[in-house]
């Protein structure tokens, strides 16, 4: 199957650029150290993919709903109005054991959401971005 355009593409925008536009200053406290955390983690150099998500990598994937083939990051996160969304993308799922002990949040199939990094734990939180990153290494 061809590969599929999506709107959301790596981009040569300015992480820190971006960054310094977050308006909410706490907000913006917790982008950057996310920025530390899934550097540190990946090992790989952060890029801006759309104008708000940051991603770390760059793989292709192959939708298994769709069947589509898309470029994509093994992993992520998007400081959204009131929320960090964390991107993993794979089934969030899996981690019930470790969601169930990460603090304040919810999830979606492939995502974490929380409202601040303070409602967190975060050694639970750094070995979910580990394990997410080894599996998307692993498997795509």
């Amino acid at each position: 199957m061809a590969k599929a355009e999506i709107k959301t593409k790596q981009n040569d925008m300015s992480v820190l650029g971006y960054l310094s536009t977050v308006q909410d200053a706490q907000q913006r406290k917790d982008g950057e150290a996310l920025l530390r955390l899934f550097s540190e983690i990946t090992g790989l150099e952060p890029k801006m993919w759309g104008d708000s998500i940051i991603g770390y990598g760059n793989v292709e994937i192959k939708s298994p709903s769709s069947g589509r083939v898309v470029d994509w990051f093994y992993a992520g996160y998007a400081l959204r109005k009131g929320k960090i969304t964390l991107y993993l993308t794979h089934d969030a799922a899996q981690y019930a054991g470790l969601l169930a002990r990460l603090g304040k949040v919810k999830h979606g199939k492939g995502c974490i959401y929380i409202n601040k990094l303070a409602d967190v734990n975060l050694e639970v939180l750094t070995e979910i971005i580990q394990s997410a990153v080894d599996f998307n290494l692993k498997n795509w």
